[in-house]
């Protein structure tokens, strides 16, 4: 059975981090390693972190120091991984399977990842779907990232998370593993993810955000010699607004 690390970055947000790790150990996959990467919290974090570690022994590995923003403490958490496949998890898996599924997918499909639907959710309503299938990048595609999971091997060949990024280091990553054609992600049309909309999320909220997110995206591109980035930049805009339709 596969090792699968999933990692949790968190700083001063015990009661999102408490209800995050439940979830998390809820899963019913018995092969999990889960990583807190707290970035030395002062709410009362670290001594929740003792308590889980203690309820859940080796299952859980979790540090607590300043780091340099959300990317910086994700990196932290891939290089702590011991896993074969590593994803990330800061919301709530939708069910108690999801792992096992994934899993199961990556193996019968041959794939190097894996990622599927999500759920944008407030006050326990769907407020926004993500339901990109598969795609190109050129198309302006991309898959959803909380529900990204790869096997390490694509770390160590293709590095981590650029941390001089703010707010699209996750995109400027998909492009980099993608380009070559060589990395293969199997498609799951299921909801794998609830994300609760508008939390632990630099790249949603206001205009200023979506301004600056456009325009690293674009640069992600430039900086990874993707052709036409403008177009692919509008392309993935119009992509996004259409999820809108409906919800």
């Amino acid at each position: 059975m596969q090792k699968v690390s999933v990692i949790t970055m968190t700083y001063n947000d015990r009661s999102h981090l408490e209800k995050c790790a439940i979830q998390v150990l809820k899963q019913d996959y018995e092969n999990l390693e889960y990583i807190i990467v707290d970035g030395g919290s002062t709410d009362g974090t670290k001594e929740l972190l003792v308590q889980l570690e203690k309820q859940h022994g080796d299952k859980l590995i979790w540090i607590s120091e300043p780091d340099q923003g959300l990317y910086d403490a994700l990196n932290k958490g891939i290089r702590m991984a011991t896993g074969d496949i590593i994803g990330l998890m800061c919301d709530e898996f939708a069910d108690e399977h999801v792992l096992g599924r994934m899993v199961e997918t990556m193996e019968k499909e041959q794939a190097d990842g894996v990622h599927g639907d999500l759920d944008y959710v407030q006050d326990g309503k769907v407020v926004r779907k993500w339901r990109m299938g598969n795609g190109t990048v050129n198309q302006g595609w991309m898959p959803a990232h909380p529900t990204l999971y790869l096997k390490r091997e694509i770390y160590e060949t293709y590095g981590v998370y650029k941390t001089n990024y703010k707010i699209a280091a996750d995109y400027e990553f998909v492009i980099r593993i993608l380009k070559s054609g060589k990395t293969k992600l199997a498609y799951m049309p299921d909801v794998l993810v609830h994300m609760y909309h508008g939390e632990n999320s630099a790249s949603t909220g206001s205009l200023k955000s979506y301004v600056n997110s456009f325009l690293e995206a674009r640069r992600a591109l430039i900086e990874n010699g993707m052709p036409h980035p403008m177009l692919t930049c509008i392309r993935r805009t119009l992509r996004v607004l259409a999820q809108f339709r409906g919800n």
